[in-house]
């Protein structure tokens, strides 16, 4: 059966600046588990580009079938067929990971599932791994720009329980978790790329 992948614009204009930094942020990473892979197009371009790792795609079912139509289409030697994972789950079912990359799912994702995603962490990324997020964040519960503004209205008025975080609370959680922040850099269309270490203390 012939399988349409999924497109996403936003995919296509923001994986190069991301790879710039991935580059040398997971310049020392040997595993990354890709959390919520979407339509497949990160995983297969940044794939592709870090030849050094194996990159494991992940998400809930419903989209496995267009990352397995990108995988087929653009084969890496070092690109996996997608797991399921749904950070909702009280089982995650993953080895020990040195990193872990999630492109846009914090504002998607209802509060209760990101404060269980960082919650879990421990479970999968192993001691000095690396966690990068890539999505738009506030400030001080303040909006970067007016456009996430727009946003956040639009995400919330589609379905309540959605909405752009706060990046102070995030870094709550990621603290909670034995999560250190190293980076956070500023991002084309007013998104960042947040970047933790983390260093448990046992």
């Amino acid at each position: 059966m012939l399988i349409n992948k999924a497109f996403s614009q936003a995919c296509e204009k923001n994986r190069q600046p991301i790879l710039d930094l991935l580059s040398s942020i997971f310049a020392n990473t040997k595993h990354v588990l890709e959390v919520g892979s979407g339509t497949g197009q990160h995983a297969v371009f940044f794939a592709s580009n870090l030849p050094h790792l194996i990159w494991q795609t992940s998400d809930l079912e419903c989209n496995h079938d267009t990352i397995k139509a990108w995988i087929n289409d653009y084969p890496s030697s070092n690109l996996r067929y997608p797991l399921f994972f749904d950070v909702r789950s009280i089982a995650w079912p993953y080895n020990l990971v040195d990193g872990l990359f999630s492109a846009n799912i914090c504002h998607i994702m209802a509060w209760s599932s990101v404060v269980n995603f960082f919650e879990r962490l421990p479970i999968i990324l192993a001691p000095s791994g690396i966690l990068v997020v890539y999505g738009p964040f506030k400030y001080d519960g303040g909006f970067t720009s007016v456009t996430n503004a727009e946003f956040d209205r639009h995400l919330k008025k589609n379905l309540s329980y959605q909405g752009i975080r706060n990046f102070e609370s995030i870094n709550e959680l990621a603290k909670n978790a034995e999560l250190k922040l190293i980076a956070d850099h500023s991002m084309p269309a007013n998104n960042r790329l947040l970047v933790w270490r983390y260093e448990p203390s046992t």
